[in-house]
């Protein structure tokens, strides 16, 4: 048979050449269907396609690399402290070595200070609480650390220098809530905080004389300006132990609170009013307060009167006293 079986109109037998063209000309007609018919579809599914606009589309976002940067300071972790922020714009770091009654040692400085140069640079920090445990803020040096100490060692080294120098370079306030012992070191970390508060059950003292030694983090040098020269001479010649009420009476701690607790909460809600303010008018509060220990009081006042004129270059000022005589709440920039 030379021809298919098949027939189209003329019923003649298809030869290999018209079988090719049949199969051409079907394969077109079956495209040309396909695009009427997509095409159809199209014209029909635009009404609906028009009321989707980006803004109702899910977008869909490369992955997000991570830097170093994006890092919050509740991120990183210490061995000897902790680090939280409990309330907006408030820190809280705690003295974290239980078993030792939070003596202090250059690690546990190491953290404190990598803790206080980090809140202290960022913008969401503008208060800090620094607390130890409810039995014990710091019960002093680690006597272990320092003991077999030679002469030359700790005056080579200038040993335990680097353990005022951050906290008093710090230019955000820091308010210390004592609970338990403040003993030696314990004692002079707490002073140099720019507030102190204290529960009933504290207990402050300079008892290195019993050691041997003197106080060598500014013990002799800030109780004596806390608390005048002949109550600062009694308890660093003793080594006695000052109570919590001593301690308000003398003025060397700003308030009391019966319970470990409620120092704590008083310290923050303290913290939390503190970093409700302008950041630059509370840097330069503290800053003029601290310059009166250093300087005499002309000085002093002359000091301050600058600083007061320099906080009018800033917008804080103006929305500050803006909003005052408006009767509105500020709402501070920080700038």
């Amino acid at each position: 048979m030379r021809g298919l079986a098949l027939r189209f109109g003329d019923h003649k037998p298809l030869g290999s050449s018209r079988l090719r063209h049949a199969h051409w000309s079907l394969g077109s007609l079956i495209s040309n269907i396909l695009l009427t018919t997509m095409s159809t579809f199209v014209r029909t599914l635009r009404p609906y396609a028009s009321r989707f606009t980006p803004s109702t589309l899910p977008r869909i976002l490369p992955p997000r690399r991570f830097r170093s940067s994006d890092a919050t300071p509740s991120e990183k972790t210490y061995e000897n402290i902790l680090v939280s922020h409990p309330r907006p714009g408030v820190s809280l770091i705690t003295l974290n070595r239980p078993k030792q009654l939070n003596a202090l040692s250059t690690p546990l400085f190491n953290d404190l200070n990598s803790a206080l140069s980090t809140l202290d640079s960022s913008p969401s920090t503008r208060c800090i609480v620094l607390t130890g445990s409810h039995k014990s803020f710091a019960a002093g040096a680690d006597i272990k650390e320092m003991s077999t100490l030679t002469f030359a060692e700790a005056y080579g080294k200038d040993f335990i220098k680097s353990w005022s120098q951050q906290i008093s370079n710090t230019t955000i306030p820091i308010i210390a809530a004592v609970n338990g012992y403040a003993l030696g070191g314990g004692c002079e970390l707490a002073m140099m905080c720019d507030i102190i508060y204290a529960s009933s059950n504290a207990q402050f003292g300079q008892p290195e004389v019993k050691l041997g030694t003197i106080p060598g983090a500014g013990g002799s040098q800030r109780l004596r300006r806390a608390v005048g020269k002949s109550r600062a001479m009694e308890v660093i010649l003793t080594g006695k132990m000052v109570s919590a009420q001593e301690a308000d009476k003398w003025g060397l701690a700003a308030r009391v609170f019966d319970t470990p607790e409620e120092c704590v909460e008083g310290a923050l809600d303290t913290a939390e009013t503190i970093a409700g303010y302008g950041k630059l008018a509370v840097k330069a509060a503290k800053e003029v307060v601290n310059q009166a220990e250093e300087v005499g009081l002309s000085e002093g006042v002359k000091f301050e009167r600058r600083m007061f004129h320099g906080l009018f270059g800033t917008k804080d000022q103006k929305v500050g006293m803006g909003a005052f005589v408006k009767k509105e709440k500020p709402e501070w920039t920080h700038e």
